[in-house]
């Protein structure tokens, strides 16, 4: 029986972290992580198969522009190579053209709302949250925000 393919997919920081958490569930999957590159993801490459895409702050409107253009690129050359049945999520803004990438092609999304967020939504989970096959919360809170979403606790 072939194994589901799982693509891994967050920026870097907090929410790379918590994506990390989910590294248990890495070894019952044929996976793949997705992430911006630095100096700390580059060491990512040595443990795991890791695709890694431009760093792109938003407080650079310009430059953010085009980095986020050219992530949407590079995100569906990666989406056809890897072809994941699944896309499991932390967030933030690189993530979220993978997830509509993985949609396109009939894929499950998963998004995992982050656990700095008790009372208020991410704008990544905003646009994600219409076409998530699977919407987690890590706050009881979040229900209010997001009413088809499962409470699952904190993955910390």
């Amino acid at each position: 029986m072939k194994r589901k393919k799982v693509l891994f997919i967050s920026s870097i920081g907090g929410h790379l972290t918590q994506l990390l958490q989910l590294k248990p569930l890495f070894e019952e999957y044929d996976y793949h992580l997705v992430t911006e590159k630095s100096t700390i993801t580059e060491e990512l490459k040595k443990e795991h198969p890791t695709s890694l895409l431009v760093y792109g702050a938003r407080n650079y409107p310009v430059s953010y522009l085009f980095k986020f253009s050219y992530n949407c690129l590079k995100s569906l050359l990666i989406f056809l190579k890897e072809r994941p049945d699944v896309v499991v999520t932390t967030g933030v803004h690189t993530a979220v053209p993978m997830c509509y990438i993985a949609k396109l092609f009939r894929k499950k999304v998963v998004f995992i709302e982050s656990f700095a967020k008790t009372t208020t939504p991410t704008l990544s989970g905003k646009l994600v949250y219409p076409i998530a096959d699977l919407f987690i919360v890590q706050w009881e809170s979040m229900k209010e925000v997001y009413p088809k979403a499962v409470y699952g606790g904190s993955i910390y």
